[in-house]
């Protein structure tokens, strides 16, 4: 087995740099969404123990707990996208240091990881739009009433 230099590693590690910052950057866009997810549960547990008390308006707070309930799976949809987005650009960064280390060619693995990265990340950032849009409607529609 080939030794790799420091001289040789460099390279590899300024090629790192820019996935690794993707991973910052979606990192904080899954704290947003978890967050978000976050208070639709609690919001969705405090409507029901209201549904309860009061049965007279137990179907608008049904109604609104069915928006709550869609809402959280398209949240969870946007999470899961985000955190393989995240799986995919660790997999590249290993991928490019296991490349480097034993020499052999991987660019056509690389540029599949990355680019299945970036998907996962545009269904993330789209599941969230539509969680937002929802969100948006959900409030319409209770003050209308």
């Amino acid at each position: 087995m080939n030794t790799t230099s420091l001289a040789q590693l460099v390279p590899i590690l300024q090629l790192a740099i820019g996935p690794v910052i993707l991973i910052s950057g979606v990192g904080l866009l899954l704290l947003t969404m978890t967050n978000r997810f976050g208070r639709l549960l609690d919001r969705s547990r405090l409507l029901n123990h209201e549904k309860a008390e009061t049965p007279a308006g137990a179907a608008a707070l049904r109604a609104q707990i069915d928006i709550l309930h869609r809402r959280a799976g398209i949240l969870r949809l946007a999470v899961i996208l985000g955190a393989a987005t995240v799986l995919f650009v660790a997999v590249l960064i290993l991928v490019l240091f296991v490349a480097a280390l034993f020499q052999f060619e991987a660019g056509w693995v690389i540029v599949a990881l990355f680019c299945l990265s970036q998907i996962a990340l545009i269904g993330s950032v789209i599941a969230f739009i539509h969680d937002m849009n929802l969100s948006l409607a959900a409030v319409r529609l209770e003050l209308g009433r």
